[in-house]
């Protein structure tokens, strides 16, 4: 298992990520819940999450509704 520490972010609605490439598993803890875990999820969208501008807005462009 390759696993990425702990990414806190700085969102007022996404507070941490973890990502295990091998799985493509992405686990989001949000501000007032969490984590929720997200399977077969590319590393480039991972990484588009935590570099992004605004993290909700990725979120919910890019992860939201597409990953169970």
């Amino acid at each position: 298992m390759v696993s990425v520490r702990m990414v806190y972010l700085s969102s007022s609605a996404i507070r941490a990520v973890d990502y295990d490439s091998s799985s493509g598993t992405l686990k989001i803890w949000f501000a007032s819940k969490g984590p929720y875990t997200f399977y077969r999820v590319p590393p480039e969208v991972y990484r588009g999450l935590i570099n992004a501008y605004s993290v909700g807005t990725y979120y919910n462009r890019f992860i939201r509704g597409r990953y169970r």
